[in-house]
C-alpha cells in the first residue's frame, strides 16, 4: 500500500540582506497533488527549494516553518529530511552506469538482490529495459530525464521538488517528460512542488498556482 504524505509551508518567508523576497507564503500540498511555484528571475522560486531541501545559502534568512507529515523539519540536515528533487539537468554520474545511478539513489538498507530488483523494475516503469548498463551519456535527453526520476523515486522520499526540469527539453520532448513525470507522482502519492516560469508547465499540473513577486531591483543577481 502506498503510504501518503502531505506538506505544508506554514508562512515561510525568505530574506536577502534583511529585505523579504516575498510575503509569506502558507501552502498545503496534499498526497498527489502538485503545486506551482510561479515567479520570474530573482523572484526566490529556487531559494525556496533550497529551503526545504536544507540547502538554503548561509547568507539568507528564513522565517516560517516546512512541515512534513506535520512534523516540523526546518531543523533538520538534508539528508534527514527525505525531500527528493529535480533539477534542470539530470545530474546523473557520469562514471557509473544507468543501473548502478538507480541502485546509488536506493536506501542502503535495501542491499543484495533485493536492490537490483527495484533497480530493474524501475528501469522497466521508465521504459528503459536493457539500458542498465549504459553509459549514461549514451542515452537522449527524454532517457536520461527519466532516469533521474526513478533515482529520484527510489530514494523513497516523502515530498518532491522539481525545480523547472522541463526547461531545457524542446517542446515536443518537454510535453511528454512533464506527463511522466507528473504521472509518477500522483502513482507515489507524492505531495509535489514545481517551480517554473512557463504558463505551460502550471497548466499540466492542474493544481494550484502561487505566484511570486520579486522585491528586490530588477537588476540583482537571480536567486
Amino acid at each position: 500500500m502506498t503510504q501518503r504524505h502531505s506538506l505544508r509551508l506554514a508562512d515561510v518567508c525568505l530574506s536577502l540582506s534583511q529585505r523579504p523576497l516575498f510575503a509569506p507564503l502558507d501552502v498545503s500540498i496534499a498526497a498527489g497533488e502538485i503545486v506551482t511555484v510561479m515567479g520570474e528571475s530573482g523572484s526566490g522560486k529556487s531559494s525556496l527549494l533550497n529551503f526545504i531541501c536544507g540547502t538554503l545559502p548561509k547568507d539568507m534568512a528564513a522565517a516560517g516553518k516546512v512541515l512534513l507529515d506535520e512534523q516540523d523539519i526546518s531543523h533538520l540536515t538534508p539528508e534527514q529530511r527525505q525531500v527528493g528533487i529535480l533539477f534542470q539537468d539530470d545530474l546523473l554520474f557520469p562514471h557509473l552506469s544507468v543501473a548502478e545511478n538507480l541502485a546509488f539513489g536506493l536506501p542502503r538498507s535495501i542491499r543484495g538482490q533485493q536492490r537490483w530488483e527495484q533497480v530493474s523494475a524501475a528501469l522497466n516503469r521508465a521504459g528503459l529495459t536493457g539500458l542498465g548498463r549504459r553509459d549514461p551519456a549514451t542515452l537522449s535527453g527524454g532517457q536520461r530525464a527519466r532516469a533521474a526520476l526513478m533515482r529520484t523515486l527510489l530514494s523513497q522520499p516523502r515530498c518532491l521538488l522539481l525545480d523547472e526540469p522541463f526547461s531545457k527539453l524542446d517542446t515536443a520532448l518537454r510535453e511528454r517528460i512533464r506527463r511522466f513525470v507528473f504521472e509518477h507522482a500522483r502513482q507515489a502519492a507524492l505531495p509535489t512542488l514545481l517551480v517554473s516560469h512557463d504558463p505551460e508547465d502550471a497548466a499540466a499540473a492542474g493544481g494550484q498556482v502561487v505566484h511570486l513577486h520579486p522585491t528586490l531591483p530588477q537588476d540583482s543577481e537571480t536567486i
